[in-house]
């Protein structure tokens, strides 16, 4: 079945965090069904999120694992920013 144009518009948003993620330093693997990212810092592999994508009314938004917002999809910059600092103090 081809993916819907609402997975590709999740799936585009995945890949700019991601590539925001990487320049950082973080690893950010993007998973296919359903689309998320797995992210981790290669130096502590044990410490990892997961990341999705959801449209809002507001529009679309990055997504925790556990349900909080990270952010909007429009600025992945400050979304991976956030994930960075949250991250670094989980360490």
């Amino acid at each position: 079945m081809p993916a819907q144009p609402r997975e590709h518009t999740r799936t585009y948003f995945l890949a700019k965090l991601a590539e925001e993620l990487e320049q950082r330093g973080l690893t950010a693997t993007l998973r296919s069904s359903p689309p998320a990212l797995r992210i981790s810092d290669p130096d502590t592999i044990l410490l990892a999120e997961t990341v999705d994508c959801v449209p809002l009314s507001e529009g679309w938004f990055y997504r925790w694992s556990w349900g909080e917002l990270v952010g909007l999809a429009d600025d992945p910059a400050l979304a991976a920013e956030r994930i960075v600092h949250v991250l670094a103090a989980r360490q």
